[in-house]
């Protein structure tokens, strides 16, 4: 056998990665496709323990626990912007001290418990008001007392904490299976990201069509009993494939989100000193002294110049018999470059927050709405309010293989960008979907206090006394805004992971879910403000007082988000024309006549 045999032998390590003994991974026996199958099913069993509740939650707090409408859609979002927030402070957690794998099976095990204590709940009447129909407003309803209202919010926020941890573990643990130097596993990753939408899909259509309907027909206390058992299995298919993962190596010494602060920190701290004119006299390690570390080089760029004074090499901050120099008075061009890309995606990210104000809006009050409608398919079938948004989702799990599969290299051809259109110009066009969605829910909620005034109904129990009026009419916002989720979610999420600097992609694909919280954060704080705006000048005490929504004005509301989606937009296309694609970083330094051939080529 000659040597080159022998070669052909050798097993292929995977670098950077270790099997879950801490041994080097190999490819072909840890990670690639078959391993993603369990972390996409582990999503999807996720999502389908959790949507399902999410939507339905406002029924849940109005029905059984006697809140208020705006207080119900303010806890809710509350709620849901804390799980997301937290995703950040698990996934710094999760890459500085535990890993991905870990934080997810806490997480999961978290939420376990969360939805454990609301089915417990929900089962006993000692533990909840006693039933009273909070619809009627001569109706003098129990409230929740400081105990059940404890429970309630353990519960709550145990759910919270854990699906924080999940969002942050799964999606970078998923792409820790792939390569990217490896081609093929370059476009397995791409694949992987795409199918991780499909998989939420799913579960997120059994979640709100069957977990709904359990939740609806046979009690909240078994909704939150299947919804445990879900995340059960899900653990259980996430550790099953513990032998075949590629794990991450904990205790770099590096930490990037750490890098990125430095560099503010230097540049506040050298304020005062002055920017060189030549940016090649800024301080850069020298490619041939440091040709045996494996370092990353980026091009100096001349947007955001003050940051650049971070990189100032005077007597201050540098100094020759120190070695190394003060990380934070002076940073590499690199480290330098790697924070304005982050500065500059700030404003892209903030304007998708009003999108996320009005995705909420959907899980509330458009459920309150759909709740006083005629939601009968046929006189033995009735589908469940919170059930409504089967109709997007559906759409989605056709939609998303289509546009990935045909709709790409059909656009590819006239435009020559490998997705079709630019990160950029898809999030817009889910930016705009959004307004067009709350300006046609305004519309139809016009149509639906009409049909309530004509036949004498605005004060008619829900529940008792539907409306004349189908369900299905508001599955045109409910469709409208899950095209625009296509575009702008998805399109954030590639666009956050292909623009972030290499050290904190994983990171970054929690950038999507810090801004979906700030937008439920947002919407508990504008429906107190509009409240309390339109007190004084409403019958109800407000545009969204009281739990009679047919005597709200929820159209209002509408009009208002759909006014400010229009204006975000303008501000978008501002910022995305200023916006300038990160520089494409250089090849891998190992040695220094190696760095040079690779430049040339």
């Amino acid at each position: 056998m000659n040597s080159f045999d022998a070669d052909k032998k050798l097993p292929e390590i995977v670098e950077g990665k270790v099997d879950w003994k801490g041994r080097v991974a190999i490819k072909y026996k840890h990670g690639g496709i078959r391993a993603s199958l369990l972390i996409l099913a582990t999503f999807g069993f996720e999502n389908l323990a959790t949507l399902g509740p999410a939507v339905n939650m406002v029924t849940y707090f109005i029905g059984l626990l006697h809140f208020g409408v705006a207080d119900a859609s303010n806890t809710l979002t509350n709620f849901m912007g804390t799980s997301y927030i937290l995703s950040i402070v698990m996934a710094v957690f999760a890459d500085t001290f535990v890993g991905r794998f870990k934080i997810t099976v806490a997480g999961a095990c978290l939420e376990i418990l969360g939805l454990g204590l609301l089915a417990i709940q929900a089962h006993y009447p000692s533990l909840k008001p006693a039933p009273c129909n909070a619809f009627d407003p001569t109706a003098n309803c129990e409230k929740l007392s400081g105990s059940q209202k404890a429970l309630l919010f353990i519960g709550l926020y145990l759910w919270a904490i854990g699906g924080g941890a999940t969002k942050a573990g799964l999606p970078a643990h998923g792409a820790d299976q792939f390569d990217e130097k490896d081609p093929k596993e370059a476009k397995q990753m791409s694949t992987f990201f795409n199918s991780l939408l499909l998989a939420v899909c799913i579960g997120g259509a059994v979640s709100i069509t069957l977990l709904v309907w359990i939740q609806d027909n046979k009690g909240w206390d078994w909704g939150f009993g299947v919804s445990t058992i879900a995340m059960i299995l899900a653990v259980f298919l996430f550790v099953a494939g513990l032998p075949m993962y590629r794990l991450q190596i904990i205790g770099d010494p590096t930490n990037p989100a750490a890098e990125i602060i430095r560099v503010f920190v230097a540049a506040i701290r050298n304020r005062n000193l002055s920017l060189p004119e030549d940016p090649t006299d800024l301080y850069e390690l020298n490619k041939d002294k440091e040709a045996a570390l494996e370092t990353e080089f980026l091009p100096h760029t001349d947007t955001f110049r003050f940051l650049d004074k971070a990189a100032i090499i005077s007597d201050v901050t540098y100094q020759p018999e120190t070695s190394p120099p003060n990380p934070w008075r002076l940073c590499r061009v690199t480290q330098v470059e790697n924070a304005k890309t982050l500065h500059g995606m700030i404003p892209i990210f903030g304007c998708t927050i009003i999108m996320t104000l009005c995705l909420a809006q959907l899980q509330t009050f458009s459920i309150q709405q759909a709740q006083t409608m005629d939601k009968s398919i046929n006189s033995n079938f009735e589908i469940p309010a919170a059930s409504l948004p089967i109709l997007p989702v559906a759409f989605l799990i056709v939609i998303i293989p289509f546009y990935d599969r045909i709709a790409v290299p059909f656009i590819r051809k006239f435009t020559g960008v490998p997705t079709g259109i630019t990160h950029l110009q898809r999030i817009g066009v889910g930016l705009v979907l959004s307004a067009i969605s709350m300006a046609v829910a305004a519309i139809l909620e016009v149509k639906r206090k009409a049909v309530a005034r004509e036949h004498n109904l605005l004060d008619a129990n829900p529940k008792t006394q539907p409306l004349p009026i189908s369900i299905f009419w508001l599955s045109f916002q409910f469709f409208i805004f899950g095209i625009a989720d296509m575009f702008t979610y998805v399109g954030l999420l590639e666009f956050f992971y292909s623009e972030a600097p290499k050290a904190l992609k994983s990171l970054s694909t929690c950038f999507l879910w810090c801004s979906m919280a700030l937008g439920y954060f947002c919407s508990t704080v504008l429906v107190k403000m509009v409240n309390r705006a339109t007190k004084g000048i409403t019958r109800s005490g407000g545009w969204l007082a009281g739990n009679n929504i047919n005597r709200n004005h929820l159209n209002l509301f509408y009009w208002l988000l759909s006014i400010l989606s229009l204006i975000n937009f303008s501000v978008y296309l501002f910022a995305a024309w200023r916006y300038k694609y990160r520089a494409q970083i250089s090849p891998v330094v190992k040695n220094g006549d190696d760095r040079e051939e690779k430049s040339k080529a």
